[in-house]
């Protein structure tokens, strides 16, 4: 792991970010392109979390907060690297954010057919919440 490096994305990353979620993410959404992911680096730098190996991308987490919620989305961690500690990594950073802003419970937006990230977010230390379709982490109490 010594190897994994995390950072906030920057206004040059967008391109690399939005070729990588066609390759490691789930699927795109609407909200999956140049000006969306602009607006999301403008208004919150620190969001868009990216951990890289050797200088290549290799994971990306968006850890939101509202000033009242927090929430995840587009964990996505690339098909060679999984399985290797990257998902673990990003969601302890996205935690340790919340934390820093006074985030009292986080949640993710999960795919309930991406079974295969079920895993992670378990291990995480995240629940599901079957009611509402989401996974939910209380961060502190």
């Amino acid at each position: 792991m010594d190897d994994l490096s995390l950072r906030a994305a920057t206004p040059a990353d967008l391109d690399a970010v939005l070729a990588f979620w066609k390759v490691a993410a789930e699927g795109t959404s609407i909200s999956d392109d140049g000006d969306g992911v602009a607006r999301l680096v403008e208004r919150d730098p620190d969001a868009l979390i990216l951990a890289e190996r050797e200088g290549a991308l290799v994971g990306t987490v968006i850890a939101g907060f509202d000033g009242w919620r927090c929430h995840l989305y587009r964990l996505a961690v690339h098909p060679d690297q999984r399985r290797r500690g990257v998902g673990g990594a990003l969601l302890a950073a996205a935690g340790e954010r919340f934390v820093a802003l006074g985030g009292r419970r986080a949640d993710a937006m999960v795919l309930d057919r991406n079974t295969s990230a079920h895993h992670a977010w378990r291990a995480a230390g995240y629940e599901a919440e079957p009611q509402w379709s989401r996974w939910v982490k209380h961060l502190t109490g």
